[in-house]
């Protein structure tokens, strides 16, 4: 094994926002400096507060458009291989140098030297893994965290691998069904913005030369295209707009909260985005109580990670409400997010004290029911994608074809 280099040298500080819970369960924020995200996530604990988020404060000049971040699957490998070394009684140091050998992905590698150099400096293994959300998501390390208290670090780094991979799964299904879909559609508007600048102005020169009176559909097609030929830098401007401001409210918490809100309200996708939520967040409770995690942190990291403002702000409520002595079934039910079967199936957990179970029957409950409703939104999507990129075609042979005939009818009458 290769020893771990001595760190003589002084760590600058660092500053850090952070999002924590208090001793009276209210959310509070802050910024403080600190050596590493794990050294005030230790800090944060010794002071009575349970974090949820800790971030390094950047300046506007140095956000990054994307945040990169190590593909679950080899994160998923990590906690299975981690788990096997320690299971086998292999001291945490020693598997992490193994594993960092025998590991080929650049960012995965850099993320387990500075796992090795924060337990190094003194941190717990679930602190150092804080310092790292672009591998170890809130509920990664709420895990964790317990799993240290407890001692089964080995059986909870497989349940975390287990989760990883049905998650994965999950997803794989959902991208298999739209890639046809998908691959329609694009062609689709390839073909009609080659029509619209380079097949269409051929057209245009010849009905001139030929002094033609085009029918209403041909001048309609003739108009699109040369508004396509014409303003194209104004239609891309357009398009770099919109999607820049899609961008720019995706980024602030208002109007994500919007875009969530309206995403959930649309026909047939609103439905689909609901179920995966309920199966992710579901999923994702189990874990943490099945772990050992109290409900309130449960609660608070599984509100992280819904990828939904709607239900992160749901699931907060739910928070603040239990706490306040409402206890859990009715705080659910009076947010109106959850079908008659989550609410049941919470209401029923909570009654016998078998949340956890129940959180994992409603899992895999919504995770069948994710698969069907894809499978229904897939079958309806292809044919209709074929039906418009019908009609487009249509539309233009039709406008082609009418010119031609009234030309020739012309040519023939003169």
């Amino acid at each position: 094994m290769k020893g771990v280099p001595t760190l003589n040298r002084q760590k600058s500080l660092v500053k850090f926002a952070y999002r924590a819970i208090d001793g009276l369960g209210k959310v509070v924020t802050g910024s403080e400096s600190a050596a590493s995200a794990g050294a005030l996530h230790v800090a944060l604990i010794e002071r009575g507060l349970e974090p949820l988020e800790i971030n390094p404060k950047k300046s506007i000049l140095s956000l990054e458009i994307t945040k990169k971040k190590v593909p679950r699957k080899e994160v998923m490998n990590f906690s299975r291989q981690l788990g096997v070394f320690i299971r086998a009684g292999i001291p945490i140091m020693d598997a992490l140098e193994v594993i960092e050998d025998e590991t080929s992905g650049k960012m995965l590698k850099s993320v387990i030297q500075g796992l090795i150099e924060s337990l190094h400096d003194g941190d717990t293994f679930s602190a150092a893994a804080s310092n790292h959300p672009e591998a170890f998501p809130n509920y990664y390390v709420g895990i964790l965290e317990s799993a240290e208290l407890t001692g089964n670090l080995d059986v909870v780094l497989n349940q975390l691998a287990e989760y990883m991979d049905r998650d994965l799964k999950a997803k794989g299904k959902i991208t298999a069904a739209l890639i046809y879909p998908s691959v329609v559609a694009f062609m689709s508007v390839v073909t009609v913005i080659i029509l619209a600048a380079f097949v269409l102005p051929r057209f245009v020169v010849f009905f001139k030369s030929m002094h033609a009176k085009l029918p209403l559909p041909t001048r309609m097609l003739l108009d699109f295209s040369g508004m396509v030929s014409h303003w194209w830098y104004v239609l891309l401007f357009i398009f770099i707009t919109v999607v820049g401001g899609f961008i720019s409210l995706r980024r602030s918490d208002s109007g994500r909260a919007k875009l969530d809100s309206w995403l959930l309200k649309l026909p047939v996708v609103g439905d689909v985005s609901q179920v995966a939520i309920l199966e992710r967040t579901c999923r994702i409770l189990a874990s943490l109580l099945k772990a050992g995690v109290d409900l309130p942190r449960s609660l608070a990291v599984t509100a992280e990670s819904a990828n939904n403002a709607v239900y992160k702000n749901a699931f907060e409520l739910i928070r603040e409400e239990m706490m306040e002595g409402q206890g859990l079934a009715a705080p659910i039910a009076r947010t109106g997010l959850f079908p008659g079967a989550a609410k049941q199936m919470f209401r029923v957990g909570e009654e016998t004290g078998t949340l956890d179970q129940q959180l994992e029957v409603a899992a895999e409950y919504y995770s069948q029911e994710l698969d069907t409703k894809v499978e229904r939104v897939t079958s309806l999507f292809e044919p209709a994608i074929i039906i418009i990129m019908g009609v487009v075609v249509g539309f233009v042979a039709v406008a082609l074809i009418s010119a031609m005939y009234g030309i020739y009818n012309q040519v023939k009458v003169g």
